[in-house]
């Protein structure tokens, strides 16, 4: 006996809901970002010699944009920080941004290089 088997003879009234909670806060989070009207800049620098990508012009939430931020360096495994209003990634990763963000429906410009 299974422990749903357990819980229907402790509770014969309760109706199993098939909606999970999780799935549908996870849905959410993806779309709680706000949009904008102008593209957020996408330019290259190097800094003591090495490459990095830096994303400015949110014009949104701090806290939308630090999302934003997490999930870049998450999805391409590098690391950066969220200095300034302005997200910044190590290594040059421009095409990979800028296709994520395309996906996500912002207008993203690039700039340098």
């Amino acid at each position: 006996m299974d422990l749903q088997d357990q819980l229907k003879n402790l509770f014969p009234d309760h109706e199993v809901s098939t909606n999970s909670t999780e799935g549908q806060k996870n849905a959410k989070d993806d779309t709680d970002i706000w949009m904008q009207e102008d593209p957020i800049i996408c330019k290259y620098e190097k800094r003591k010699g090495k490459p990095i990508t830096i994303l400015e012009g949110y014009t949104g939430a701090e806290e939308d944009f630090k999302k934003l931020a997490k999930e870049l360096k998450t999805k391409l495994s590098v690391g950066g920080s969220f200095k300034d209003d302005s997200i910044i990634i190590q290594g040059d990763y421009r095409d990979k941004i800028m296709t994520i963000l395309k996906a996500k429906g912002f207008k993203v410009k690039r700039v340098g290089g």
